[in-house]
C-alpha cells in the first residue's frame, strides 16, 4: 500500500492539473503565506474545486508525503527529550511531530468558504481511504482539527419548525437518514404542535444543519414508528405529554464522520425541553436495530444457547424471504418471542462486537438503558429488511447517564428487567 502511495505523490508531481495546486498549497505555508493568507487560501480551494475527481487521489497522496513531519527532525527532538524531559524539549518535540499539513488546513480554514471546502475534501478522502489505506494519516489530521472547530460549545442549538426558511426545510428532507421524509405534507407533521425538531448549525456555515433530531411529544413510550409519523391535521398541544421520545437523529454533513455531534445534541434537546414543558417525565427513542439482520445471517457457534431460536428464526426467514407485514401479522408468538429474544442477545452480548449494531452502540455509550424490544413496530421496506420489522426503546435518565456511559465503557450493557425476561434462551 505504501508502494501505492509513493507512485500517486510522484504523479502529483509531474501532472500538470495536480502541480500547480500542490504549489499553492506550499506558497500558502511559506513565510509570504502568513501576509496572503486570504488570497493563497482561495487559490487552494479554487485549484482544489478544479480538480478532476479521478486525480484527488494523487493530490492526498501528495498531502500525505510531501506534507508530513521529517522523520529525522522527528527523531532528534524525540531523543532530547528522552534524553532530558523539559518543557523546552517537549515543545521541541510537539512542534516538529505535527505535520505541517494541519497548518495548511487551518490557514485553508480562514478563508471565505474555508470550512465548507475542508468538509467537501475530508468527504471525498473518507470514499478514497477504503482503496488506499496509507491516507488515514492525511485523515487523522482532517479529523484532529474538524474536532475542535466543531466543538459542541462553538455550535448553536436551533429549533427548526414550519416557519424556518424552504431551503433549510428542504435539507431535512434530504438528509433525513431513518425514515424518509415523502414530501412537503410528511414534514409538516414532523413540525407540528407536538413534535419538534431540533438541529446544530455552525456559524461559518449559515443555514446548513450539521445534525439533526426529530421528538415525539406524547404520553407514554412508543412502540411503534408509524404512529408518531402519520398525518394528523389537528396535532394536540403538547400540555398533556409526560414523555418525549426521540425517533430520527440524522447527520446532514458526511465530512464530519467521527466528529461526536448526536450524543451531545440529545442531551442539549433533552434539557431543552425539559425546561420548555417541565411535565415531561421521561425521555427515551425509538430505534431501529440495523444490525441485526446481518447478525442473525452469520453462523453461530456451537455452545451458543440461543442456537435453537437462531435456528427457528433462520428457517422461518428461509421460508418467507424478507418479512411483510402479513408475514408477521401470521407469524406465531412463540417464533415472535424468538425474533425478540435474538433481538435482546445481540443488544446485550454483542454490542462490544465486530458485528455490533452501530445505533445501540451510540445510545448506550450515551449513557441510554435497554428499555425495551418492541416486534412488528417498523412495517417500513428497510425496517423489515434490517431488522424483520422490530424497534428499540432506549431510556435515558438523567441522574444516571454518567454512571451507564461508564458501565458500558467497562463491556457491560444497561437493560432492564422486561429485556432481562428476554434474555433466557428457548430450547
Amino acid at each position: 500500500m505504501l508502494e501505492q502511495l509513493l507512485r500517486l505523490a510522484q504523479k502529483a508531481r509531474t501532472d500538470h492539473a495536480i502541480k500547480p495546486l500542490v504549489e499553492a498549497c506550499r506558497r500558502l505555508l511559506s513565510e509570504r503565506g502568513q501576509a496572503n493568507v486570504y488570497d493563497l487560501a482561495l487559490q487552494v480551494i479554487e485549484g482544489y474545486r478544479a480538480l478532476p475527481p479521478a486525480r484527488r487521489e494523487a493530490f492526498f497522496a501528495a498531502l500525505a508525503t510531501g506534507f508530513a513531519p521529517a522523520p529525522d527532525a522527528v527523531l532528534n527532538a524525540a531523543t532530547q527529550y528522552a534524553k532530558a524531559p523539559t518543557a523546552e524539549h517537549l515543545a521541541a518535540l510537539t512542534a516538529v511531530v505535527e505535520p505541517p499539513r494541519q497548518e495548511l488546513l487551518r490557514r485553508v480554514n480562514r478563508a471565505p468558504g474555508g470550512t465548507a471546502m475542508l468538509l467537501s475534501m475530508r468527504n471525498d478522502l473518507l470514499a478514497l481511504r477504503k482503496s488506499n489505506p496509507e491516507l488515514a494519516a492525511v485523515d487523522a489530521d482532517f479529523l484532529h482539527l474538524l474536532s475542535s472547530w466543531f466543538n459542541p460549545g462553538f455550535l448553536r442549538l436551533e429549533r427548526v419548525d414550519w416557519q424556518s426558511s424552504a431551503a433549510l426545510l428542504e435539507k431535512l428532507i434530504q438528509h433525513e437518514a431513518v425514515h424518509a421524509i415523502a414530501g412537503w405534507d410528511d414534514l409538516r407533521r414532523r413540525v407540528q404542535t407536538d413534535r419538534r425538531c431540533y438541529a446544530f448549525f455552525h456559524p461559518q456555515l449559515a443555514g446548513e444543519p450539521l445534525i439533526f433530531v426529530e421528538v415525539a411529544l406524547v404520553s407514554e413510550m412508543a412502540d411503534a414508528i408509524a404512529p408518531l409519523i402519520a398525518a394528523q391535521p389537528d396535532a394536540p398541544l403538547p400540555a398533556n405529554a409526560r414523555t418525549a421520545v426521540f425517533y430520527s437523529i440524522s447527520n446532514c454533513q458526511p465530512g464530519l464522520r467521527g466528529v461526536s455531534l448526536g450524543n451531545f445534541l440529545i442531551k442539549k434537546v433533552v434539557d431543552q425541553l425539559r425546561l420548555e414543558l417541565p411535565q415531561l417525565k421521561t425521555f427515551c427513542t425509538l430505534s431501529p436495530v440495523p444490525g441485526l439482520a446481518h447478525w442473525l445471517a452469520k453462523a453461530p457457534p456451537a455452545e451458543d444457547p440461543w442456537v435453537g431460536a437462531r435456528a427457528r428464526a433462520v428457517d422461518w426467514i428461509a421460508q418467507h424471504g424478507t418479512p411483510t407485514a402479513e408475514s408477521l401479522e401470521q407469524m406465531d408468538k412463540a417464533l415472535q418471542a424468538d425474533f425478540a429474544s435474538l433481538c435482546a442477545h445481540y443488544l446485550v452480548h454483542a454490542s462490544h462486537a465486530p458485528l455490533a449494531d452501530p445505533v445501540a452502540r451510540f445510545h448506550l455509550d450515551n449513557g441510554a438503558r435497554l428499555e425495551r424490544i418492541n416486534f412488528a413496530a417498523d412495517l417500513s421496506r428497510k425496517g423489515l429488511k434490517q431488522s424483520f420489522g422490530l424497534m428499540v426503546n432506549y431510556l435515558y435518565e438523567v441522574t444516571e447517564l454518567e454512571a451507564r456511559h461508564e458501565q458500558f465503557a467497562q463491556q457491560k450493557v444497561s437493560y432492564s428487567s422486561t429485556v432481562k425476561r428476554l434474555l433466557k434462551p428457548a430450547a
